[in-house]
């Protein structure tokens, strides 16, 4: 029986706090890539196996609050006007959802009749979620936008190019030559040899091309494990997400030999991570490194539609990193879309741009699980990335779980919202996606898109 929700949870009003101490996950199950590139790998769950582990385990989501006990994010209603939601005792809450970018969410995933999807858009400027929802094509319903079971993968670049410009004083344009590394990194990976390293490439050019052999190199030879761990931290990796419904908090392993840990840093396995936590991610660098306090809850009103309570939005807790930090790597993700594994999703076959005038800032990332059949594409990232006066700076997440057989991959529902929103923004030559088409035109050669590997590219 099909099942579809509007991303529902537990409902918790987090207090304003730090995040807590940084722990990585003992208890982690394990997520080994034997094969495929940390952007197209293939994962085997190994539950249980702590072997060369620190830490303690991840801390559980925060309790309840009663002032939203009973809040129903199953069961929004939108409108012109906005969206509501039910809470206990007659009481509604009113959302910051954007009305016509939340309905351009849910048609998005129900049309394309994705096994699992997720979609979260964020407003840097005040953290407001402007579309939550979550689409499950078969199953009981769950709320997917708040589930930190997926592989964080490659998205988890963004954090170890953080903090290879932090602690090792790298940039967008230090060049690495390498060899290999696509599809698993092997010792020899991690060895500078120039008769072996034919192709060489800026620590920007592999994050928008997510190579592998580069972040595990730059990562074993610069970082300690304590440098990649607090940036991790920072990021909200294995921490509690203060939002107004409970998340899933992510979680991080960081092996003690070098070769697990370079696998680690390239994104290959021991994280996993939420929907709002990867939008929340992107908000951060899009902010210039201050973490602001997510919310989707705009009012309370009581059962007499008098407002009983107004949550703060806007609210900063801390700085993840520093501000020239975020900027450098806000500039390696633009490169993204503007040459890497992005580039099709986002440009016609002719090259141009479906969002034209708008730099976007984006990472993907792809892994295999073969053991249950399931793709897991993602694309985080914000725009526009440049200053555009009177332009809405959002941040994004998607997440899209496929079987073998995939139809639609991440940064191509990103790439639709993104055109929602700049169109209402009235950026011009922006147009709003035609969901019959596009379901068309990503559909026509599903048959073709088979197996559980594509090109490190081919995004």
């Amino acid at each position: 029986m099909r099942a579809r929700n509007i991303c529902a949870a537990a409902v918790a009003l987090a207090a304003v706090a730090g995040l807590g101490t940084y722990a990585t996950s003992r208890h982690l199950t394990k997520v080994a890539a034997l094969e495929g590139s940390a952007d197209d790998a293939v994962v085997k769950g190994a539950a249980g196996d702590d072997t060369g582990a620190t830490g303690a385990p991840a801390p559980e989501p925060p309790s309840p609050s009663p002032l939203l006990a009973g809040l129903d994010l199953s069961h929004i209603g939108v409108d012109d006007d906005g969206a509501t939601a039910p809470l206990a005792n007659g009481r509604i809450a009113r959302l910051t959802l954007d009305p016509d970018l939340q309905r351009t969410a849910v048609m998005l995933l129900e049309a394309h009749r994705l096994p699992e999807a997720s979609i979260v858009m964020m407003d840097t400027a005040t953290g407001q979620v402007l579309a939550y929802a979550s689409h499950l094509e078969a199953g009981p319903a769950r709320d997917l936008c708040a589930e930190a079971t997926a592989p964080a993968a490659s998205v988890f670049k963004i954090v170890t190019g953080a903090a290879l410009v932090e602690h090792a004083g790298l940039g967008p344009d230090t060049r690495q030559c390498y060899s290999g590394g696509e599809q698993r990194i092997h010792p020899s990976d991690l060895v500078d040899d120039p008769n072996r390293d034919k192709w060489c490439v800026t620590l920007a050019g592999a994050m928008g091309r997510s190579v592998n052999a580069v972040f595990a190199r730059l990562a074993q030879k610069h970082l300690k494990h304590s440098e990649l761990g607090e940036v991790a931290h920072a990021f909200g990796f294995g921490e509690k997400v203060p939002f107004d419904v409970a998340i899933e908090p992510s979680k991080i392993e960081l092996p003690e030999d070098n070769l697990g840990f370079a696998r680690t840093a390239a994104g290959f396995w021991n994280t996993t991570l939420s929907p709002v936590e990867a939008a929340w991610m992107s908000t951060t660098v899009a902010r210039g490194g201050d973490v602001v306090r997510p919310t989707i809850v705009r009012e309370v009103l009581s059962p007499s539609r008098a407002v009983v309570a107004t949550p703060p939005t806007g609210n900063v807790l801390r700085r993840a990193v520093s501000h020239d930090v975020a900027q450098a790597v806000a500039t390696m993700m633009e490169h993204t879309v503007s040459e890497g594994t992005s580039y099709k999703a986002f440009h016609d076959p002719s090259g141009t741009a479906f969002v034209p005038g708008v730099v976007i800032a984006g990472k993907t990332g792809t892994l295999t699980d073969a053991k249950e059949a399931k793709l897991f594409t993602w694309f985080t990232g914000f725009a526009p990335s440049r200053p555009m006066p009177g332009i809405r700076q959002v941040a994004i997440a998607v997440l899209v779980v496929n079987k073998p057989a995939w139809h639609v991959k991440a940064n191509v529902i990103a790439r639709e919202m993104l055109r929602a929103h700049f169109a209402a923004q009235k950026v011009q030559g922006v147009t709003r996606p035609h969901l019959e088409a596009s379901v068309h035109t990503e559909g026509a050669s599903a048959a073709t898109r088979r197996g559980t590997r594509d090109s490190r590219n081919a995004e």
